[in-house]
């Protein structure tokens, strides 16, 4: 087993998990964030100024829509990771820990 391959294990089945994404994937998710976070500022703004209600709600619509990507995106990854492997180890409690995941995503 290559080194990177042991830190992907190693980081999926420790107590202390940690994500292992690409650069690429991280920066992505990041910019996603830095804009969702601009999004969340702008909300709060329009709130302050007494902003008409309905352009409030489509505001804070479209702040859900682009967590719902920032969410899928972490969760194609790590079912293409960790849960794979753990799955190819024959942990099966990670079934279990995948749909309550799911469960609270889909709220």
């Amino acid at each position: 087993m290559s080194s990177a391959e042991l830190n992907v294990v190693q980081s999926c089945h420790t107590s202390d998990r940690n994500s292992h994404h690409s650069e690429k994937t991280k920066q992505n998710l990041q910019a996603r964030l830095n804009r969702i976070e601009g999004q969340i500022r702008g909300i709060k703004g329009m709130v302050e100024k007494d902003a008409y209600c309905d352009d409030v709600l489509n505001q804070i619509a479209a702040v859900q829509s682009a967590l719902n990507s920032v969410g899928r995106i972490l969760l194609e990854g790590h079912m293409k990771s960790c849960v794979i492997e753990r799955i190819q180890e024959g942990d099966s409690a990670v079934i279990d820990e995948l749909l309550t995941t799911m469960n609270k995503l889909m709220k």
